[in-house]
């Protein structure tokens, strides 16, 4: 299980979208045509095809078109995927807006900023690994209150799906590179996370998506400690839960 090689996102992104734009749905090799056939199992494979890039601030990172009609794709390769990153202070916001416990709040500010404040102006730097020996507790409670369907739902639109920025959400979301990728669907995307609500996890999460700050700086560093007022979401096991996705779907299929 490889779906990835020695190129950076971007060039990923128009080398696939390159392979696309233009060509007739009949002419694609099959893995490309079993996936347009899956985004528009309605169009016939004598239509021509359209494909760009989009660099604009949002989560889908290509448009593919046929018979003017849009599917927004988002695309990820390699491993310990970020799907997600934004200001501390707006994913506070995002939190108290959605009715979060305050005290859940202020542990999650302790947990990202591991100095023993709610602000990041503690002495005593912890890594991850010495925050959860020590507060474990504390990171549970906070899991239990994030894992909760109604705001799951909202995480996965914010971090996944549409984003902060943006009124388009993705139709789709491919991993890997060309001619060697797999995807999945919005809803499935929606389905599987809310499956893994109540999967145990020793960080915090929604569901499979796991938070943490950019870079704890635990070394000072002044390069890098803007980072610590970053969050990031990271999908770990994107790829696993995509294939345990398909073959769900496969499974389905031939009953």
């Amino acid at each position: 299980m490889v779906f990835n090689k020695n190129i950076n996102g971007f060039e990923n992104e128009r080398e696939i979208a390159a392979d696309l734009h233009d060509k007739f749905i009949y002419e694609l090799n099959p893995l490309y045509r079993w996936f347009i056939e899956d985004l528009y199992p309605e169009v016939q494979g004598d239509e021509k095809i359209k494909c760009w890039v989009d660099e604009t601030r949002k989560k889908y990172d290509i448009v593919i078109s046929i018979c003017q009609m849009n599917c927004y794709v988002s695309i990820k390769k390699g491993v310990k995927n970020s799907v997600h990153m934004e200001g501390i202070s707006s994913f506070i916001h995002f939190l108290i807006e959605n009715h979060v416990k305050r005290e859940v709040v202020i542990e999650y500010l302790k947990y990202h900023y591991g100095d023993g404040t709610t602000n990041g102006t503690g002495i005593t730097r912890m890594s991850a690994a010495e925050y959860k020996q020590k507060y474990q507790h504390q990171i549970d409670m906070i899991n239990e209150e994030f894992n909760k369907e109604e705001l799951l739902l909202k995480a996965v639109d914010r971090f996944v799906l549409s984003g902060s920025y943006s009124n388009i959400g993705i139709d789709v979301l491919l991993f890997g590179v060309r001619n060697d990728f797999i995807w999945i669907k919005r809803e499935d995307i929606v389905k599987v996370i809310l499956s893994k609500k109540d999967s145990y996890s020793t960080g915090v999460h929604f569901g499979p998506l796991t938070v943490q700050p950019l870079d704890r700086c635990l070394n000072r560093n002044p390069k890098y400690e803007k980072q610590r007022f970053c969050v990031q979401i990271k999908w770990y096991n994107l790829a696993d839960d995509i294939i345990e996705m398909m073959n769900e779907h496969y499974m389905s299929s031939n009953v």
